[in-house]
């Protein structure tokens, strides 16, 4: 079995090491001084092992924190072009049911970090009523199924999974969804499962929002023409318009 270039070559630089040590001693006559600082040599090496393998580690592990924040953000960002958006601008009645909502989503080319806090906050802070009578839940279930592919394709991706506010708005939409899918007639049903469902809507619309708002901040800071396209077409924006004017 022939060794591996690795041992070949960690071969080859401890012969060359010799080699150069013995013409050292060829020349000088002076293994006194070729001990002292082999020895001294050696004993940094821990020290020099410890300090290179810590940067590498640092610089290696930041790297692949980019780059796993670069996929999940491009995963998120066709999320919402896919389903959030949509579902936004469908369930927009409750946004009509509740002015105060408005102010948390009213996004402009000039809001600063400051000001995307301040919407997640105030949007994280209010409880919206939804009304299950102003709910078109046949419509609702058929988008749902028809995204439900492309939600569960979201799950193969385990960088989305790491992402805690993804996984829930995943959760609150699958169970939303599977709840829709399991009543096969929507249009007859009580009092009572109209309340429960309009619950879950109620979950998932919250979620789905705060979502949107983290992701809006993210492409006013890195993608600033992706901004532009998203503030045009702002889901809480009745009669928005990709076109520029």
């Amino acid at each position: 079995m022939r060794p591996s270039w690795k041992i070949l070559f960690a071969a080859f630089l401890i012969g060359l090491s010799v080699l150069l040590y013995a013409l050292h001693f060829w020349i000088f006559r002076d293994s006194h001084h070729i001990f002292i600082y082999l020895l001294g040599d050696i004993a940094f090496v821990p020290i020099d092992v410890l300090l290179v393998a810590l940067i590498l580690e640092h610089i290696l592990e930041s790297k692949n924190r980019q780059q796993r924040l670069a996929k999940l953000n491009m995963v998120i960002d066709a999320f919402f072009s896919e389903v959030g958006s949509p579902l936004l601008r469908l369930l927009d009645v409750i946004r009509c049911d509740n002015p105060q909502l408005g102010e948390s989503v009213a996004l402009s080319d000039s809001w600063t970090d400051k000001d995307f806090a301040r919407a997640k906050s105030r949007w994280s802070g209010t409880d919206p009523s939804v009304r299950a009578g102003t709910i078109d839940f046949l419509k609702l279930r058929t988008f749902l199924s028809d995204k439900r592919p492309f939600l569960l394709g979201l799950l193969e991706n385990p960088t989305l999974l790491e992402h805690d506010a993804a996984t829930d708005m995943l959760w609150a939409l699958f169970h939303l969804t599977e709840e829709l899918i399991a009543r096969p007639h929507l249009e007859r049903f009580s009092q009572a499962d109209q309340e429960h469902l309009a619950g879950d809507i109620h979950r998932a619309y919250r979620r789905v929002g705060a979502g949107w708002i983290d992701h809006m901040r993210h492409l006013k800071k890195d993608y600033p023409y992706l901004f532009s396209l998203s503030l045009r077409i702002n889901p809480f924006r009745p009669g928005a318009c990709a076109e520029v004017t």
